[in-house]
């Protein structure tokens, strides 16, 4: 955003540089180009928006349909290209970005905030009455550009309201869409923050520059630039989900199970694959305490670059367990102190194993440090209290519940009633109270969240998320 911009100004302010280029055939071409490409991705994110029925897709592609139908309006009435000098140009040029910013805002914003439930009332219309409204309105601007002669274009205190609600619109956009792909780092995530940034510039531009100066031009091409970030962030997606709704899909994605499989690097598959060779439960049990430490680290208002190292440090935690020998592993009963101490070794294994392939150290923290306790007697390194990373504290939480509320072949499963009262009477020796609390008040407050992972992760279930690599990899 700061470099074009700045690279704006320079223009601006050296005369030499800043001079007039009135080239209409070459202005009809570049806008030309623009509202095309973004028509382009608005047709592609809206068949995948109409198949998954999600109102936040369905934005995205709003926003892009309004960019590409008001600007070909402004390409179309290019001055002295179809139409002689007209108010249109002027008019529809901010006009496309400030639409634009109205949908991206609101694809931005919780499906259950109160402007996004009132208009998801009229989903299935939306489209089509949108598309035809700009067909009609776009068409009847051509044909009478003398329509719009009432905007105002030289006042300068409107010119300056418009930029200042598109600069705090598309900041806002900026900051949801950037936390978002911290926690899951999908390539169009990351487009989208880039094109509204982009967005603002251009609207500046527009009002400080000069037509046809050199200057005034940079808009057009940060537009362009714009629509064709978003392209190739859209083709990146399509190809790590090899499918056009799957990538659009994880974008809003609320399903816990989608939340961690997408957010998964291939090198974290690998892994969960490996360990699913080696002994089911303990793929199955992964993957629950997963589910269970994201919404305990949400609880505990992590951020989402935390959020995504929980994800992935969670769900290979037990990883070390590969190298345990398979007669104690899965032995149908209590272990020996000898045999104890070789399933105590895991953390550090799995460390180590992790630590070779490049994992971040957070990641590292929960896979070395789930099992010490808040009083010093855990292992493998007796860490007590704060010196525990919080993100193993959490897992320590997650882990623990799962195990007690899990059939073992030398004990039944505990009730959730049960499992809380363990928590509870360890609070403060085994576990940090802090994060014990926030876990009885978010299984309180949502009593749907203890249940549902046993259905989620069947062997049937973890089996499909994992396919994919495992046939990858032979």
């Amino acid at each position: 955003m700061i470099i074009p911009y700045l690279l704006f100004m320079y223009v601006k302010s050296s005369p030499n540089l800043d001079v007039l280029l009135n080239v209409p055939t070459g202005h009809f071409y570049v806008v030309s180009s623009v509202a095309i490409l973004a028509a382009v991705i608005a047709v592609a994110v809206g068949i995948a928006g109409t198949r998954l029925r999600n109102i936040k897709v369905l934005f995205l592609s709003l926003s892009f349909l309004s960019l590409a139908s008001a600007f070909a309006v402004h390409g179309l009435s290019t001055p002295n290209f179809l139409l002689h000098a007209t108010h249109l140009p002027g008019v529809t040029a901010p006009l496309s970005v400030i639409l634009a910013t109205f949908w991206l805002g609101l694809s931005s914003l919780p499906t259950d905030h109160p402007a996004v439930a009132a208009i998801s009332k009229y989903e299935k219309l939306l489209l089509p009455v949108w598309a035809g409204l700009a067909l009609v309105l776009g068409t009847t601007a051509m044909f009478y550009p003398g329509l719009v002669s009432f905007v105002a274009l030289s006042s300068r205190q409107l010119s300056l309201v418009v930029c200042a609600a598109v600069t705090l619109v598309n900041v806002f956009v900026i900051f949801r869409y950037y936390r978002s792909y911290l926690y899951s780092r999908f390539p169009l995530q990351l487009s989208i923050v880039y094109s509204a940034g982009w967005l603002i510039v251009s609207q500046w531009i527009m009002t400080l520059g000069e037509m046809w100066r050199i200057s005034w031009w940079m808009y057009h091409f940060l537009l362009l630039a714009s629509v064709i970030g978003m392209l190739v962030g859209l083709i990146r997606q399509y190809a790590e989900s090899a499918s056009l709704v799957g990538a659009v899909r994880a974008l809003y994605t609320t399903d816990p199970v989608e939340r961690i499989t997408s957010c998964l690097s291939p090198s974290i598959k690998a892994l969960m694959v490996a360990t699913e060779k080696k002994d089911l439960y303990t793929a199955g049990h992964n993957f629950r305490v997963t589910l269970y430490a994201l919404q305990l680290a949400e609880e505990l208002r992590l951020g989402p670059d935390q959020l995504r190292a929980v994800a992935q440090g969670t769900i290979i935690h037990d990883v070390g367990k590969i190298n345990i020998p398979d007669d104690i592993l899965n032995k149908p009963g209590r272990l020996t102190p000898e045999e104890r101490t070789v399933i105590e070794q895991h953390p550090v294994k799995g460390y180590e194993m992790a630590r070779s392939l490049g994992f971040m150290k957070e990641e590292l923290g929960i896979i070395r440090w789930h099992h010490e306790r808040w009083d010093g007697g855990g292992y493998p390194d007796r860490l007590r209290g704060a010196q525990i990373p919080l993100m193993a504290r959490i897992v320590a939480v997650a882990d623990v519940y799962d195990a007690l509320t899990s059939n073992r072949s030398y004990r039944r499963a505990m009730t959730h009633a049960e499992a809380i009262a363990f928590l509870i009477d360890n609070k403060g020796s085994h576990f940090d109270p802090v994060v014990v609390e926030a876990w009885v008040q978010l299984c309180g407050r949502n009593p749907s969240l203890y249940p549902y992972p046993s259905h989620l992760t069947s062997e049937q279930t973890t089996q499909f998320v994992l396919a994919p690599v495992a046939k990858a990899g032979g």
